[in-house]
């Protein structure tokens, strides 16, 4: 099974934003393209401890994202780094980003049905 990234289906788009992702077996993969300044913290309250429990698996293709773990410790991913976020953290990216991620199917579909719903809110 294979794709193109930019022929994955968009599961969310907005100004400066898009989404796409597909699920591959029991994971899921998305192409997200995000601008500077968004922060997924108000997007995740509600889920146990407010943060993703969801793992990611990805290679940021442009850009950089700050994560913050749940025990306060945080990193910078950027450009041209491949990473691992386990379960427990926040978001916010610092610079626009391009990004290919592979994450849980089951986890990541009830984290990004969370976000849907407070973005509807």
């Amino acid at each position: 099974m294979k794709i193109k990234k930019e022929d994955l289906p968009v599961k969310m788009e907005g100004p400066g934003t898009a989404m796409r992702g597909q699920n591959f077996g029991e994971l899921m993969v998305t192409y997200n393209t995000l601008p500077a300044g968004t922060d997924f913290t108000p997007l995740l309250k509600g889920l146990n401890n407010d943060s993703c429990h969801s793992a990611h698996w990805g290679y940021v293709i442009e850009g950089k994202m700050r994560i913050i773990y749940d025990d306060g410790t945080e990193e910078v991913t950027s450009a041209g780094e491949v990473y691992y976020w386990p379960a427990g953290h926040t978001a916010i990216v610092e610079e626009d980003i391009k990004m290919i991620e592979f994450s849980p199917k089951k986890e990541f579909t009830e984290v990004l049905s969370h976000v849907f719903s407070m973005m509807e809110a």
